[in-house]
């Protein structure tokens, strides 16, 4: 058995001990807090990614997200092409009082048009006013911190990998083209040449 009161003795002395230590008091708003680099604070849109392929309204679990578009026809690019239409958003909203911050829509979307920003000031004193429209999305993907850098061990990009060898395919066919016309124009310069002696 214990000695009697030893259980009360172990909390007294962790009261004395944070007792004599100084409190820190977090002096928000007039210092903002560092917040860790995932932070899940608010969803940002970047609209001109979005496709309104619905895919992120349709995996929503609490159905907090509102899309509208409608049907453009594009005119054919060249004579003889056909007309194509394509989505239009009119409305992307989303309902922050019944959003849970799961991260599904971002985590589905095929096209990077959603992302996670550490913004958290949002508060509203009327809960209508937590239903935010496309305007306010946008202006929180300018809070969207940089992706990390990659492993530098890790293998490139496939979208980098096939816009560097486009770019180089295209350099080498500038650089074929540029020693084709040199050749072409030296081959010009040649016949009429004039010789040592004033000879052609």
């Amino acid at each position: 058995m214990g000695i009697p009161g030893s259980g009360l003795a172990k909390g007294l002395a962790v009261t004395l001990r944070t007792m004599t230590r100084r409190s820190h008091t977090a002096q928000y708003p007039e210092v903002q807090p560092e917040l860790p680099p995932r932070t899940r604070g608010v969803i940002a849109l970047f609209e001109e990614n979005c496709t309104v392929c619905m895919l992120c309204a349709r995996e929503c679990p609490d159905w907090c997200i509102y899309i509208d578009s409608h049907k453009e026809t594009v005119p054919a690019a060249a004579p003889g092409g056909r007309e194509r239409s394509r989505n239009v958003l009119d409305r992307f909203a989303i309902d922050f009082s019944l959003c849970m911050y799961c991260g599904i829509c971002i985590e589905v979307c095929p096209f990077d048009a959603l992302f996670w920003s550490p913004e958290f000031e949002y508060a509203e004193t009327d809960i209508l006013e937590l239903t935010h429209e496309r305007d306010k999305l946008r202006e929180w993907m300018w809070t969207v911190p940089a992706p990390p850098p990659l492993d530098p061990a890790a293998e490139e990009p496939k979208e980098l990998a096939a816009a560097r060898k486009a770019a180089e395919k295209a350099a080498a066919a500038t650089a074929a083209t540029a020693a084709a016309a040199a050749a072409a124009a030296q081959g010009e310069a040649e016949p009429g040449r004039e010789q040592p002696g004033g000879e052609a």
